[in-house]
């Protein structure tokens, strides 16, 4: 039996998607594409989110994260592949996390 090849990418979703439920909208989006990852807040205004799953379910979730919840208003969707399709990332295969809001210069990595 084959195995759909997988595939992870790092979304960056801009315009009026912080308090409108965007996470936990993306949370309930990416759980039933059973794709696993995460999601949060960043404090410049925008949600980042990163998901692993199937070519076709990631596709999805990307479209959908163009539309967002009800009360959002997204006005772009920026999209980095971390991993190609068949790469075998290792990328954990199950969970789709809400991280709540991140602040770059709490990243002890960045700077």
């Amino acid at each position: 039996m084959t195995t759909p090849d997988k595939t992870t990418v790092h979304l960056r979703i801009s315009g009026r998607v912080q308090g409108v439920g965007y996470r936990d909208w993306a949370q309930k989006t990416a759980r039933k594409l059973g794709l696993s990852g995460w999601v949060r807040n960043v404090t410049d205004g925008t949600v980042e989110a990163v998901a692993h799953g199937t070519v076709d379910a990631v596709d999805q979730f990307v479209g959908a994260c163009q539309a967002g919840p009800m009360l959002a208003r997204v006005t772009a969707v920026d999209k980095n592949v971390i991993d190609a399709p068949g790469s075998q990332s290792g990328f954990p295969e199950t969970g789709f996390h809400n991280l709540g809001t991140f602040t770059p210069g709490d990243d002890p990595k960045a700077g």
